[in-house]
């Protein structure tokens, strides 16, 4: 668990470097959505890799900085590299999107490919990070990750702070959701606080709902950012245990048609991963609101948005 403290430490500390993300209330569909996809590297990630980064001494920095990425992960810790002058190493997946690898790299990141998924560039990279005695950055493992993840929460309450049925949060290794319910915590009447992942890689689903990943496949999906398998012993399982009321899987095409619907209703272009949660709403999944749902990112290929977008013109 972190204290409520850390939170509010975190955009102390994090706020020069990030923006603030536009909120759209739709009173029509009972939604207020975060639009992380407007932040900084283009996804919610910069928040916590910043806090932590921020946060160690500048000889920690100075050892030399790794990480294990789907690619949104790994362009906050670049940027955060670049911002104090650590020299950053991502480990990532050899199926990693081209899109997501160049942004790291145009960051400085130094990319390390991988045979496999993404559990196999983690295990890659800490195991780096270990023999070469330098530092790993958690996409979600961490306390003072989780800390600057929450702080997206703190940004929502402070321009709407109406009471709400639920939040809805796109969830892989868990860091947001944990930190969102060390905040919502705090708070009373307290919303149903409810994780989405894609089924085509539920692996934190099963851990929710089953307290085990044995048997858990992971397949590919639109969603790769929150893919593979979590890291056993990490800091959010417990916190995902208390804290979240509720956790949901959505379809591949429940993610096409969300990232459409974005597109064609808001003009907002969206990842896999930041889809899952408002494909949840779409498809019927979360039947009571009204729901603040956070979209986390838009880094995808261009080309694969413009086909989905193509497929889905004019659906709702």
């Amino acid at each position: 668990m972190i204290p409520y403290e850390w939170l509010e430490q975190a955009e102390v500390r994090i706020s020069p470097h990030i923006q603030k993300t536009p909120l759209t209330i739709d009173h029509k569909r009972g939604l207020i959505i975060k639009w992380e996809n407007h932040q900084v590297t283009g996804s919610f990630k910069p928040r916590g890799a910043l806090n932590k980064v921020l946060s160690l001494e500048e000889w920690e920095r100075a050892a030399g900085l790794v990480a294990a990425s789907a690619g949104n992960h790994g362009q906050g810790v670049a940027l955060a590299g670049r911002l104090t002058g650590a020299k950053v190493e991502v480990f990532v997946s050899e199926h990693a999107v081209p899109a997501k690898i160049k942004a790291m790299q145009e960051l400085g990141a130094k990319i390390t490919f991988v045979k496999g998924g993404y559990a196999q560039a983690e295990s890659a990279g800490r195991e780096y990070s270990r023999t070469q005695h330098k530092v790993f950055i958690s996409p979600y493992n961490d306390g003072q990750v989780i800390a600057g993840q929450a702080t997206i929460g703190l940004e929502i309450l402070r321009e709407f702070n109406e009471p709400v049925k639920n939040w809805i949060v796109p969830t892989g290794g868990g860091g947001l959701i944990s930190g969102l319910g060390a905040l919502l915590n705090k708070h009373a009447p307290r919303p149903r606080l409810i994780g989405v992942q894609a089924e085509a890689s539920p692996f934190t689903y099963q851990l929710f709902h089953n307290h085990t990943q044995a048997g858990v496949q992971d397949l590919p999906t639109l969603a790769d950012g929150l893919s593979g398998a979590v890291e056993e012993g990490s800091v959010t399982i417990p916190m995902i245990e208390e804290f979240v009321d509720d956790f949901l899987v959505v379809s591949e095409g429940e993610i096409e048609r969300a990232m459409a619907f974005a597109w064609d209703v808001y003009h907002e272009m969206i990842e896999g991963s930041g889809a899952v949660g408002l494909a949840s709403v779409l498809s019927g999944k979360i039947k009571e609101g009204p729901s603040i749902l956070i979209i986390t990112g838009g880094n995808v290929q261009p080309e694969v948005h413009a086909n989905i977008v193509k497929r889905f013109a004019g659906v709702e």
